[in-house]
């Protein structure tokens, strides 16, 4: 670990700090700032709030999460919106900690249902293995786009008396699957929120998107290891900026609700990647001010007003 990055670290934090790989961004760390190694919210807490089925079609099966608003105290009698959760790369390897991973778990907590006056929940599990060099395969590509989309429709076909307005989310390669999905079936989804994610469509496919009345919340941040923000989202934001129902959302630096800087070991750092852990916190801090002025109500907030 170099000196300078020993300079930006809790006491509490060093040990853990000091094994991890060195952030590229390490040098362009303020002098008043400070790193942190991990969100500051309890994985595991709401599980038990979430039920898991399979789903087979044409002999591909998949397993999904949800949270049913109508078991759990919220109106059953009225529509509510359904949030899908598309994880990332490798994320449906960890079991049910797979809730957690792909952002959707402190969703299903009273504080978020309440905003958003109770929604659906809904996690597709990509059928993820390691090949025998160890390297994860099975992730979301083109191949899942049928039966996924299938999936997703037959869970709101069968609580359709309740399912309002449809909003994709997606982390790192669920991100770019979540617009796979929104630009290939338009009609069927009101919103998407990609994270971590470059693969925008081209102009003519956000064109649609205005002229369909679609939503956009896009969420980078400008240091991702993985993606570069200046090449892949930069070029695009006279476009973004112009529509009518978009929020691009791009911080300096991505942030735990500690507000320290994010750190993530993966092998390599990608804390800045990891934006989805700050969209988990509800892109507020844990203070409760929000990660950006624009958002003093949090992600929930936003939903609540621009797309409910």
């Amino acid at each position: 670990m170099s000196e300078k990055k020993r300079i930006y670290l809790k006491p509490e934090h060093e040990d853990v700090l000091k094994n991890r790989p060195v952030a590229p961004w390490i040098d362009e760390v303020p002098e008043d700032d400070f790193v942190t190694p991990y969100p500051t919210y309890e994985p595991g807490k709401y599980f038990d709030l979430f039920e898991k089925k399979y789903f087979e079609k044409d002999g591909f099966r998949m397993k999904y999460y949800f949270f049913d608003p109508t078991k759990n105290g919220y109106d059953g009698k009225k529509k509510h919106p359904i949030l899908i959760f598309l994880h990332g790369t490798s994320n449906s390897l960890v079991n049910d900690l797979c809730i957690n991973y792909t952002g959707a778990e402190l969703y299903a907590s009273k504080s978020y249902q309440d905003t958003l006056g109770g929604a659906y929940i809904l996690i597709p599990v990509a059928n993820e293995y390691k090949d025998e060099n160890g390297k994860t395969k099975g992730f979301w590509d083109k191949d899942y786009l049928v039966p996924t989309h299938a999936l997703i429709m037959n869970f709101i076909n069968e609580h359709s008396e309740n399912v309002g307005k449809r909003i994709l989310f997606g982390n790192s390669s669920g991100g770019r699957f979540s617009l796979m999905l929104m630009d290939n079936y338009m009609d069927d989804f009101d919103a998407v929120i990609p994270v971590g994610s470059c693969e925008l469509g081209n102009d003519e496919v956000l064109d649609k998107y205005e002229e369909k009345g679609k939503v956009l919340f896009l969420a980078m941040g400008k240091r991702d290891e993985f993606n570069h923000y200046d090449q892949m989202i930069a070029p695009r934001l006279d476009k973004l900026n112009s529509m009518k129902h978009s929020f691009i959302y791009t911080p300096d630096w991505v942030r735990n609700g500690d507000k320290g800087i994010a750190s993530i070991d993966g092998g390599i750092e990608m804390g800045q990647h990891c934006l989805m852990n700050a969209v988990q916190c509800n892109l507020m801090f844990d203070d409760n001010t929000p990660m950006d002025e624009r958002l003093p109500k949090g992600l929930t907030g936003w939903i609540a007003e621009n797309i409910l």
